[in-house]
């Protein structure tokens, strides 16, 4: 309930912020749970992909230092998202979002990069997949990078793409996993394409 009383503020306050949000490709979703995989440009990217799938209800990964906000907890919390030490990462990074897929039957948004500030893709995706049996579904967001773009109504569109080719049969080793993540990059640029052929995403310099 709680859920769905945030996703209604969410909404409004995006309508207000910047209107209209673009959606191409929304064909593509399929009708059973799966793992939003898409590169990490900004903050507010869970929130609008989070919209795109409604009235399904997602689940994403949060960083554990949040958490420790009695109020932000609660709301992370009751928005499904779980916690994450990205220095010490423990067998719940993997356990929390196969669970959500299996027996909450949530769709996991996942950056796959882990931060905004890295382009380096990592395994964790292709092992939930594996262990879920969920489709990896490529998305891309389009938009203002600075939250005063956000504000001025830049225009703001969400690609997705069809499902990533992946072998739930096949033993998940090193290639299996790189190959994944080349499909995805693939992907991403493809998306990015169809929306914008001009459009080019320069990772920002971490502070």
């Amino acid at each position: 309930m709680f859920y769905k009383f945030i996703r209604v503020i969410a909404k409004g306050i995006v309508w207000l912020l910047n209107g209209k949000y673009e959606i191409n490709g929304k064909e593509n979703l399929p009708d059973k749970p799966f793992i939003i995989v898409a590169p990490h440009r900004t903050w507010w990217e869970p929130i609008f992909f989070a919209l795109v799938i409604a009235p399904r209800e997602a689940t994403f990964m949060a960083k554990i230092e949040l958490f420790k906000n009695p109020i932000l907890r609660y709301i992370l919390v009751h928005a499904h998202a779980f916690p994450v030490d990205r220095k010490h990462p423990g067998p719940s990074v993997i356990k929390t979002p196969v669970k959500a897929l299996k027996k909450k039957k949530q769709i996991l948004i996942m950056f796959p990069s882990g931060t905004r500030y890295s382009d380096d893709l990592k395994g964790g995706a292709s092992l939930i997949a594996k262990l879920s049996k969920a489709p990896l579904v490529p998305f891309v967001y389009q938009g203002p990078l600075k939250f005063s773009g956000l504000l001025k109504h830049q225009k703001i569109t969400i690609g997705i793409g069809p499902e990533i080719d992946f072998d739930f049969k096949a033993k998940l080793d090193e290639q299996q996993t790189k190959q994944v993540n080349d499909d995805m990059e693939d992907s991403w640029n493809k998306i990015d394409k169809k929306i914008n052929p001009d459009f080019k995403y320069v990772p920002p310099v971490k502070k």
